[in-house]
């Protein structure tokens, strides 16, 4: 059984989250400030953390920041849930690591789809590695059982999101991929036109791989079209 770990000051909230959770099958944990909440994830190790951004003590965004520096919890999937509705809120919660972003007030059956989504990427990305999949192109080998990358001559650790947004491109390296398809593949799930949250981990991707993050040569922004990754068959350029 799953295990959840809510971390909200509203009870109502909390309550009506908790229920939910519970009545789909996951065991669930809460805590209703920031300091309990990261002092829980670190000793229970959830399968999930559902984060509120307003916390008593310590804010949600700085919650997840010390997730994410732990290595106990760094790879325990965060969906944000607040009430903060601004583009700027949901890209710093992305800053800070989380995985997903929910406003409220939230449908309940799309708060359990995503809780799901969620766990399933994070159950299937060590299994990555199959026969049909391609997992290396050029000079780029991506690890599953690690969330690594080998680029040129470097290994580069990924967070889950990146691994599978890499995954997903080099699937289709030399292709324009939509966003919706970056959506349903890596999310798992088709949120209506939520382009920010593929901009911001681009974005940290493009740290990591390109030599000019502001000029990138590798992953290509098609605009109005999606994204492309272009990789050399060789390893010739190794300007890098």
């Amino acid at each position: 059984m799953p295990h959840i770990l809510v971390i909200d000051d509203d009870p109502a909230i909390a309550e009506l989250v908790s229920i939910n959770l519970e009545m789909a099958g996951y065991y669930v944990n809460h805590a209703e400030d920031g300091v309990k909440g990261q002092a829980l994830a670190v000793q229970i190790q959830p399968d999930l953390v559902i984060l509120d951004l307003m916390l008593p003590k310590v804010d949600g965004f700085t919650v997840c920041q010390r997730l994410r520096r732990d290595a106990r919890t760094s790879d325990i999937p965060v969906l944000v849930l607040s009430a903060l509705g601004r583009i700027q809120d949901k890209v710093d919660s992305f800053n800070a690591g989380a995985d997903d972003y929910l406003n409220k007030p939230f449908e309940i059956e799309e708060m359990l789809a995503r809780v799901r989504a969620l766990l399933r990427r994070a159950e299937r990305i060590p299994q990555a590695a199959k026969h049909s999949e391609i997992l290396n192109y050029g000079p780029l080998t991506l690890v599953p059982e690690r969330f690594e990358a080998i680029w040129f001559t470097r290994t580069i650790k990924l967070t889950h999101l990146e691994f599978e947004l890499l995954h997903c491109l080099l699937q289709r390296h030399g292709q324009t991929v939509a966003p919706s398809s970056i959506l349903k593949d890596v999310w798992g799930y088709d949120p209506n036109d939520d382009i920010e949250t593929i901009r911001v981990h681009i974005r940290h991707l493009r740290t990591k791989l390109e030599p000019e993050p502001r000029h990138p040569r590798y992953i290509k922004t098609v605009y109005g079209a999606g994204y492309c990754l272009e990789l050399p068959n060789e390893m010739q350029e190794q300007g890098y």
